[in-house]
Parts: C-alpha cells; sequence; structure tokens
C-alpha cells in the first residue's frame, strides 16, 4: 500500500489534515496582507515588524553600480 493510500484510506497522528489537500485562503481580499507587510497599516499589536526590504525610494542596481 502506497504511502497516499495510507493517509487518504487511515489518516495520520501527525496530520489534521489526514492526507488532504488545504484550502488555500484568498489573499486578494485580505487588507492585511495587501497593506501590512508593506506599511504597518493596520496597527497590530503582537505582529511582526513590516518589510523594509520593499521601500517607498527603491534603490536602482543601474543607479549604483559597484566602482
Amino acid at each position: 500500500m502506497s504511502l497516499l493510500n495510507k493517509l487518504t484510506n487511515g489518516g495520520s497522528t501527525l496530520s489534521n489534515l489526514n492526507g488532504t489537500t488545504p484550502s488555500t485562503p484568498d489573499f486578494q481580499q485580505s487588507k492585511l496582507h495587501d497593506t501590512y507587510s508593506l506599511n504597518g497599516i493596520p496597527g497590530l499589536n503582537g505582529k511582526p515588524a513590516p518589510s523594509t526590504l520593499d521601500s517607498a525610494d527603491p534603490v536602482k542596481y543601474l543607479d549604483n553600480l559597484p566602482q
């Protein structure tokens, strides 16, 4: 019996999904994923700081070539 068959038929003690595919959230509708990761709006306690990699003033590589 294959591992997939074992998971599909009998489940697993290590997974609450028992071999099924998890649902994928619709991040297009999420304002938290749309704005918080870039600018911290809305301000949420206990959440990580927004990304600093995508700034409002991007630095272009071609404008900063090595010497």
